[in-house]
């Protein structure tokens, strides 16, 4: 059983990923990175020769083989796939494009669910991805559904990606976002939907600062309810 979660979910570049590390290290609750999970697994696929077209039977015998660990260290997570560090492979471009779709399988996302739930046990946590409040933890205290305009999430990738010395368009990160947006909220198994209990924050106009600052809020009112 987890202790108490902060559920997070959201439109790829809306700013989850970073406000949900900056909370859970202000609250010294464990950050909990499914997205993280999900591009790790899809970096395995692509090194096992997959398609964008998919395989599922590959798919199979790889989920049948892998170990996918999130390790916390000075606030800092390693993403650990087999044992080894692939923390910056991740976030490249190849992945960027193939995480949906393997995300979308039913099978890819149950094994998913059991080891983030498994993950969480005994821990308080704050989680982000797409399905947080609404598959993973129904039951979080907790639920936060982050969106903000294409042009903005788009810009905010690329600067991401820059930043970790990927070099990639405004068009590019626009066409992606626009396809991912696209394939999550369609897909047949857990698509992107806000939880009806959810608070939904509007981040265009705010900063990272701002962002973190008003779930942190949230949350500690939460916590005095308690």
């Amino acid at each position: 059983m987890s202790g108490f979660v902060v559920a997070i979910d959201g439109k790829a570049g809306s700013g989850k990923s970073t406000t949900a590390k900056g909370v859970a290290k202000k609250l010294n609750f464990f950050y909990l990175d499914t997205g993280a999970m999900y591009r790790a697994f899809t970096l395995k696929y692509i090194r096992a020769g997959g398609k964008k077209e998919v395989d599922l039977k590959l798919i199979e015998n790889l989920l049948a083989r892998t170990e996918i660990e999130l390790i916390e260290h000075n606030h800092n997570l390693k993403i650990l796939l087999d044992g080894v560090d692939v923390s910056m492979e991740i976030r490249t471009p190849e992945v960027n494009e193939m995480v949906s779709p393997i995300s979308a399988i039913k099978e890819v996302r149950e094994w998913m669910v059991e080891k983030q739930r498994k993950i969480a046990q005994g821990k308080n946590i704050v989680c982000e991805g797409r399905d947080m409040a609404t598959v993973v933890f129904p039951e979080a205290q907790v639920k936060i559904f982050m969106d903000a305009d294409l042009p903005t999430r788009a810009e905010r990738r690329r600067k991401e990606l820059q930043e970790k010395g990927i070099k990639i368009s405004f068009e590019e990160s626009l066409n992606n976002l626009k396809y991912r947006d696209d394939y999550d909220s369609s897909r047949e198994h857990s698509p992107l939907k806000k939880a009806d209990d959810a608070i939904v924050i509007d981040t265009t106009n705010l900063t990272i600062e701002q962002e973190i600052e008003l779930v942190e809020k949230i949350v500690q009112k939460r916590l005095k309810s308690n």
